[in-house]
């Protein structure tokens, strides 16, 4: 297969996605650019502040990004080129990309509250307990794997005691990004420059990360990086978002487009030849094409973890009702892009029938350095920048998830009577004088606290132990998010015809992993050939989760199904 053909096609289409369907579902929903957003009427310096939208895309696409873009579609690519290109493409477009969108307006429209609120509105306050437990589960899962990732990406010693200059690189400009993007918040929170200067300090402050981390590596053990990371993502969980994430994350956005541009003029120049199969089967390696394929790659079509971003705090800062489309659709339609790029990057170094050595990323740095050096860049430095990108993506989507989790976890105990209506975002202000235990559990350094602990310990075993779990939980959550707003536009009564194909294939494929998840951990321990910290643990929350989604599932489809009987009579 011709790579160019395959990159650029698909950027076509990925274009033509955002300007006529992404426009046509604004249509459709009612988004109003002159009724203001809560950031402009709930304004309170931590949560809810108005961001340019170059800003917040930024801050929006390096949290929802990660790993997860990369990961994915090289781990599919087992089943041939075809079927993740056209799951990519079709999944990102038309589910993906609609729940990005959707659920930011949803939350917009709902006081920048969560889709848990929305779906306590419709279902009740069981259906949002439910789902809040869903969704804090599936976030300390999140924090516990991509801690792991992190801590194994910096550690800047090998096993024989050798050191590893490109990992301690890497973890050296993430720190260094972490003392200038609190500089820039300051800076542009306070001083509030031009776009121009914007864009030219943020340049600035990130060659000088990257020429810091070269000149000044920084060498640890893995346990001194996850007790680092501990404490740095409870503090970036409590901080205002313009001191910390969200500069850090506009500086870490621009690393992404610089290597995703890099990528495109590499594969421009290079046109390596992609010399993956078409299909190579429906079953490979004992893996199924449904429902693995749709798990797998995950974030590169469609991922759960992106409702909880553009309802949990993107929607707090949303300028405009006009921008949802553009950080929310057309972010994801940027990260069907990336997952494109990997495609090809797993293509190109498939030889001789054999799937290329190493983890994800080092496959995706292998290639896209070897492209990239093509255009007169220095291979070496190449490789070091692009694991850099993605070692930095997987520290964003860690401390982000752990700001989420925070806030479900004080959403589940903060039922209180505000002004008369319900509170459940960042309450901890007006909890706290309560002596109760609800009052002391959402407290938002305690809710921090459990959340980081919980995911810290469950790191312990390793994120190839949960991952399976995490891919599924994943994608039950962008089916209930799908449910969720469907409810809710068909309320209102607008058109929410375009989710219930999604919500229900979404459902099918997930609620399918699980049972085999189930079934395959309970052979394994029944048999006696597993681990009861892993195999036992993984079964009790397979089980807990399918239990937990089915409820919500039959209780929304029963929702949606009386509002279209309702509406024909």
């Amino acid at each position: 297969m011709n790579s160019i053909l395959l990159m650029i096609g698909s950027f076509l289409i990925l274009l033509a996605a955002y300007v006529f369907y992404g426009s046509w579902l604004a249509k459709k929903w009612g988004v109003d650019p002159t009724r203001p957003t809560p950031a402009h009427t709930m304004t309170d310096g931590v949560d809810y502040i108005p961001t340019k939208p170059s800003v917040l895309l930024g801050h929006h696409f390096a949290s929802i990004a990660g790993a997860g873009p990369i990961n994915g579609p090289i781990q599919a690519a087992i089943f041939g080129w075809l079927p993740v290109a056209l799951w990519v493409l079709i999944g990102g477009i038309f589910i993906g990309a609609v729940q990005d969108f959707s659920s930011i307006f949803a939350s917009i429209r709902h006081d920048g509250k969560s889709i848990g609120h929305i779906i306590e509105l419709y279902l009740g306050k069981t259906g949002k307990k439910m789902f809040l437990a869903f969704a804090w589960l599936t976030l300390v899962l999140v924090v516990a794997a991509f801690a792991d990732i992190v801590g194994s990406t910096f550690v800047g010693f090998a096993a024989d005691g050798t050191q590893i200059a490109s990992n301690a690189t890497a973890a050296a400009t993430s720190v260094y990004f972490v003392f200038f993007a609190i500089l820039y918040g300051f800076l542009i929170h306070r001083r509030n420059p031009s776009p121009f200067i914007s864009i030219a300090v943020a340049i600035l402050f990130i060659i000088f990360s990257i020429a810091l981390g070269f000149f000044l590596p920084v060498y640890l053990s893995k346990t001194t990086w996850m007790i680092v990371i501990i404490i740095y993502i409870f503090i970036a969980a409590i901080t205002p978002v313009w001191i910390l994430l969200q500069p850090r994350d506009y500086l870490n956005s621009f690393l992404l487009y610089a290597m995703i541009i890099a990528a495109f003029i590499g594969i421009l120049v290079t046109n390596p030849v992609i010399g993956l199969p078409v299909f190579t089967g429906w079953n490979v390696n004992g893996q199924w094409l449904f429902p693995a394929l749709f798990i797998t790659i995950a974030c590169g079509a469609i991922s759960g973890f992106h409702s909880l971003v553009g309802s949990g705090t993107t929607s707090k800062q949303l300028n405009n009702e006009k921008d949802a489309k553009l950080i929310g659709y057309g972010g994801m339609l940027i990260e069907c892009g990336l997952a494109i790029i990997a495609l090809i990057a797993v293509g190109a170094l498939y030889v001789n029938g054999e799937m290329p050595a190493g983890t994800p990323p080092v496959v995706f740095a292998n290639a896209i350095a070897s492209f990239v050096g093509n255009i007169g860049i220095p291979t070496d430095i190449a490789y070091v920048l692009i694991t850099l990108a993605i070692a930095s993506f997987s520290l964003t989507s860690l401390d982000t998830a752990t700001r989420l989790g925070r806030y479900m976890f004080q959403e589940f105990f903060s039922d209180i009577e505000v002004e008369g209506e319900i509170r459940s975002d960042c309450v901890s202000e007006r909890v706290s004088k309560k002596k109760t235990i609800y009052a002391f559990l959402s407290d938002k350094y305690v809710a921090t606290a459990v959340t980081i602990i919980a995911g810290g310990l469950l790191a312990i075993s390793g994120y190839q132990n949960i991952w399976p779990l995490f891919g599924s939980a994943n994608q039950l959550l962008a089916a209930l998010a799908l449910m969720a707003v469907a409810i809710w536009l068909g309320n209102i009564g607008k058109n929410n015809k375009m989710f219930y194909i999604p919500m229900l294939f979404m459902f099918a494929a997930t609620l399918t992993a699980l049972a085999i998840s189930m079934y395959q951990n309970f052979i394994i321990l029944y048999a006696g050939n597993g681990q009861l910290q892993v195999n036992g643990l993984q079964l009790v929350v397979a089980v807990f989760l399918f239990i937990l989604a089915v409820i919500l599932a039959v209780q929304g489809i029963q929702k949606i199904w009386r509002q279209r009987k309702n509406a024909v009579v």
